[in-house]
């Protein structure tokens, strides 16, 4: 077997297209998995039972169901309630559903590790709930959880080509389409790999900086 470098060029305009998908996917789902895990966590905190209690329930729910059959739903199951999107979106969706899962148990963490003296100096100061939450804890206890936030994106990013099973074309799923066409998949395959590499390495090292930085702050 010898490395062919024709095949790499060949695949490098299919390629470059999954990369763009990939990374939307990446962006939109975090960005969903991070507001939605933050409403998530501050349900929890409710001073009612009728919101904590099946906000539980529906985040253990979903973290303990596997994210292909989340996928396999969203795609089969909610057309036959005439609810239907395109497969992007439906990627994005599922990815960022299961992922705000995680995040709120993240942001749950830091908002139990703001001291109670701030809760307690803000009911001294007579705050609004709501400006107590944006205003006092959210912003100790989002500082606190940066770090874990972008373990989940990364995390995030080698869970992309699950989506493949639902008709999203993102890199890996380009790579074997691109090696059925022409009978080569070593190179196609092997260059998805190197890019994951060099898309999750620098997330990892940027992620070790901030908790640095955050833990000498």
């Amino acid at each position: 077997m010898e490395w062919d470098w024709s095949a790499v060029d060949d695949f490098m305009p299919e390629f470059w297209d999954g990369v763009l998908t990939t990374l939307q996917v990446l962006a939109l789902g975090s960005l969903i998995s991070f507001g939605l895990g933050l409403v998530w966590a501050m349900a929890l905190r409710a001073r009612t039972r009728f919101i904590t209690w099946p906000v539980a329930l529906i985040n253990e729910f979903i973290r303990n169901t596997p994210l292909l059959i989340q996928l396999f739903f969203f795609f089969f199951v909610l057309p036959e309630w005439d609810v239907q999107f395109s497969t992007l979106t439906t990627g994005v969706l599922a990815i960022g559903l299961h992922y705000s899962t995680y995040t709120a148990q993240v942001y749950r963490a830091g908002i139990d590790g703001v001291p109670v003296g701030q809760w307690e100096a803000a009911t001294a100061l007579n705050l609004p709930r709501g400006r107590t939450w944006f205003a006092v804890i959210l912003p100790q206890a989002i500082r606190r959880v940066i770090p874990a936030l972008g373990n989940y994106v990364i995390s995030m990013l080698k869970d992309t080509p699950m989506l493949a099973v639902i008709g999203v074309l993102e890199m890996l799923q380009r790579a074997r389409q691109q090696g059925a066409e022409t009978f080569q998949f070593v190179e196609p395959i092997t260059v998805v790999g190197v890019a994951f590499i060099l898309i999750a390495y620098p997330a990892s090292v940027l992620m070790r900086f901030l908790e640095r930085r955050l833990v000498q702050q």
